[in-house]
């Protein structure tokens, strides 16, 4: 009789144990999933995210002088940005943009209203009414009055996801 009470005690000890172990081991293998789950989804969305900068463009005319493109008063260098991917790109505004002489550039802010500080930026979608694919971003960078010298410079675009593009370009 001893040996059934405790082979009986045995086994509702081990389903206590196997049951605490479950309780602990489960949530973390959930949690693990996720994690993976969330992952591959922005690894699939950043592979799907593409970006090429096709022009950059200052006011300067033949000969190096400002010309007022748009008669604002404002110096101003424009970018045009294609989507090369296959996926919509949001948050236009969260992007981050980086401009000036090779080796000592700076992030430019973007520009919320008329009277941020410059150097801000702005952009507008050209050819669509959302930056889908195939569209094209046109990123108007405003200096201000005063132009910067002339020479070569890098301009690097980055999206919220972290996909780039950048290229050199003389002003």
């Amino acid at each position: 009789m001893d040996k059934v009470i405790t082979t009986a005690l045995l086994i509702a000890i081990s389903m206590v144990l196997a049951l605490v172990l479950f309780n602990a081991a489960y949530p973390a293998i959930q949690e693990g999933g996720q994690a993976i789950g969330n992952l591959s989804s922005r690894a699939e969305e950043r592979m799907r995210s593409q970006i090429s900068i096709i022009h950059a463009a200052g006011e300067y005319d033949a000969d190096g002088n400002w010309m007022d493109s748009n008669a604002n008063g404002d110096f101003e260098v424009f970018l045009w940005v294609k989507n090369i991917g296959d996926t919509r790109v949001n948050a236009i505004d969260r992007m981050d943009i980086f401009l000036g002489p090779e080796g000592n550039f700076m992030r430019i802010p973007f520009r919320e209203t008329d009277t941020d500080p410059r150097p801000n930026w702005s952009a507008h979608v050209e050819n669509a009414a959302e930056w889908t694919p195939r569209a094209t971003l046109r990123i108007t960078l405003h200096y201000g009055g005063m132009p910067p010298p002339t020479g070569r410079y890098f301009v690097r675009v980055t999206l919220p996801n972290g996909i780039t593009a950048d290229t050199t370009f003389g002003l």
